[in-house]
């Protein structure tokens, strides 16, 4: 789950990392009482959606008059902002963020996220603040530093101190970075995050570390831990068909593809991905719907996927061990008359009453096309999708 900077904000201030004064705004009139509360006599207006990029795309405007801030709102607020992570739609700006603004020393980049390669936290620390890390890292990645925390033995000073001679800081600065890491590795861990990324981090005239930028996205298994966090999830920045899978217990990401895939399992829905890939077709969705999954589950699972209009082909490839076939195939036959159906559907099924699966989608009289294994599959659905186009 990602939230917005200036809940993270909120959420660091809490462990005593440094922010800027700044408040929410969801109209013109809310951040001209912001800015008169904060009293200036600079501000920094803010479009708040859950993408990076928004300086570029003129998402954040630093203005010197109460007028200004106003003028900003409008035109923030209500504007679709395409940055390179929203992708050519963009995101509509539904809030705005009004906060203080500062004199910039310096700017650097920090994160801490969770690195399953060595199943450790990672700092990545960089001089280059405000630039896209990826952009660092492929140009000049000699000015990156990393740096693993062992779980067994936690953020240790040392961590601390390689951060802020990796930054190039000394003195007073040295000592408030190293700080600064210790307060954001706790609100890291305690809160069960994935990604904490501060970019920029900056070094004020006053040699004082602030927190400029903040992202955060959380472990979602763990927010049952965490009702606060829980509550900040903004569902207008994510994608309804997500949302609505949720609620279903389904496991549902959005692609670009344009064949929807049905499977039970984690990683037989990855293998269906790769031979779609493979046989030269995309897949527009990962769906896993479960090992134990009911009619009802299944059924709709078919219709969230139909719901995406890229959708030209349908992929159902069920291994029945738990799950079994004839569940599988009664959802299948109920969605597909409940929206109907008017895209190719190939369903592949192994298992448990795979032949009684079989004669209930063979005696429904809907256009079905069986396939006898998952290459068999792959190859009828990309095939199907073409003629049909």
């Amino acid at each position: 789950m990602n939230i917005h900077e200036y809940q993270a904000k909120g959420l660091l201030k809490k462990y005593g990392a440094p922010v800027l004064g700044g408040s929410v705004a969801y109209t013109p009139a809310e951040a001209v009482d912001a800015a008169k509360e904060l009293g200036g006599p600079v501000w920094v207006v803010k479009a708040q959606i859950h993408a990076g990029g928004r300086g570029k795309a003129g998402g954040v405007k630093v203005v010197k008059s109460i007028e200004d801030v106003e003028a900003s709102a409008k035109e923030l607020i209500g504007k679709t902002l395409v940055t390179h992570q929203t992708g050519p739609e963009g995101k509509e700006v539904g809030r705005i963020y009004v906060e203080d603004g500062c004199a910039i020393k310096s700017e650097f980049y920090l994160s801490f996220l969770v690195d399953r390669a060595t199943s450790k936290v990672s700092m990545i620390a960089s001089t280059e603040g405000g630039m896209d890390i990826e952009e660092v890292a492929a140009s000049t990645p000699e000015k990156i530093v990393t740096i693993g925390i062992d779980p067994g033995t936690g953020l240790m000073p040392f961590h601390c101190r390689q951060v802020a001679f990796g930054l190039g800081l000394t003195g007073g600065a040295a000592k408030s970075c190293q700080k600064l890491v210790a307060s954001l590795y706790k609100a890291f861990v305690d809160l069960d995050a994935a990604l904490l990324e501060i970019n920029p981090l900056v070094l004020t005239e006053d040699d004082d570390m602030v927190v400029l930028d903040a992202k955060m996205s959380f472990d979602n298994n763990a927010l049952f831990r965490h009702a606060d966090v829980r509550e900040l999830r903004d569902e207008s920045e994510e994608d309804p068909k997500e949302i609505e899978a949720s609620k279903h217990d389904l496991n549902y990401i959005s692609l670009d593809g344009n064949i929807g895939c049905m499977v039970n399992g984690a990683g037989l829905a990855m293998a269906t991905m790769d031979i779609i890939k493979l046989k030269g077709g995309e897949p527009a969705n990962f769906l896993d719907v479960g090992g134990g999954a009911t009619r009802e589950r299944v059924t709709e699972a078919f219709k969230i996927i139909l719901s995406d209009d890229n959708v030209e082909g349908i992929l159902v490839n069920i291994f029945g061990g738990i799950m079994r076939c004839d569940v599988i195939a009664e959802g299948v036959v109920a969605a597909a008359r409940e929206v109907a159906l008017s895209v190719p559907l190939v369903v592949r099924l192994e298992g448990t009453n795979v032949d009684l699966g079989k004669k209930i989608m063979a005696d429904s009289g809907l256009p079905i096309i069986t396939a006898d294994d998952l290459n068999d599959a792959a190859e009828k659905v990309v095939k199907a999708v073409k003629e049909a186009a």
